[in-house]
């Protein structure tokens, strides 16, 4: 009999928090799915501790540029198809289908993240934080993607930054400030000059 209703008022509890789950899946999809573009200022740590700065512009479907403080020879960028890794100081360019980096759950806008996504459990009531992953594909890496519950950002959420581990196991923290969504964008600022041919632009 104490069984029975251990085993009672444990699904009692375990309904709404399911529930509560999916729900808040679901607002992070439908924020998904009105996200437009974005702009914001960014500060971007690895698992050495180093911090860099810079500003983000988003532009969906597939488009984004992470530009660094002036002093950082680096660029990352996705014109749509591919992510980019500019670094100036070689002469290197590395590139990869958006779809095979975690950031495919933003950059997507055919993704359903209630398919592959699961909500991370928090103690402030005012923060969603949800983690993706493929799971056919680990190669992948995962993604963390933290919400604050704000009436300025689409279906009332605002993205605060995310935690990306690679397929290493490498681990980089991104947080934002200054988030504007909705305001034009222009499709020229994903375009990159390419350090392998004078004068090559992308």
């Amino acid at each position: 009999m104490i069984c029975t209703v251990l085993s009672i008022a444990a699904v009692a509890v375990a309904a709404p928090v399911a529930a509560q789950s999916q729900g808040d899946l679901q607002l992070v999809q439908r924020h998904l799915q009105g996200l437009t573009t974005m702009t914001a200022t960014f500060s971007q740590t690895d698992r050495a501790g180093k911090t860099l700065t810079g500003t983000l512009s988003l532009k969906r479907p597939g488009k984004v540029r992470f530009q660094y403080e002036k002093s950082v020879p680096i660029l990352i960028v996705a014109d749509g198809g591919a992510l980019t890794f500019i670094d100036y100081s070689v002469r290197q360019v590395q590139r990869w289908p958006i779809k095979e980096s975690p950031l495919g759950v933003l950059l997507d806008p055919t993704r359903d993240i209630t398919k592959f996504a699961t909500l991370t459990p928090g103690v402030d009531p005012r923060l969603v934080s949800i983690e993706a992953r493929d799971p056919r594909h680990p190669e992948y890496g995962r993604i963390t993607l933290v919400f604050a519950r704000n009436g300025s950002g689409p279906a009332g959420l605002t993205l605060q930054g995310w935690v990306m581990l690679d397929s290493q196991n490498n681990r980089t923290t991104i947080r934002f400030s200054d988030q504007r969504y909705g305001g034009p964008i222009s499709d020229d600022t994903f375009r990159w000059n390419d350090p392998r041919r004078p004068g090559g632009r992308r």
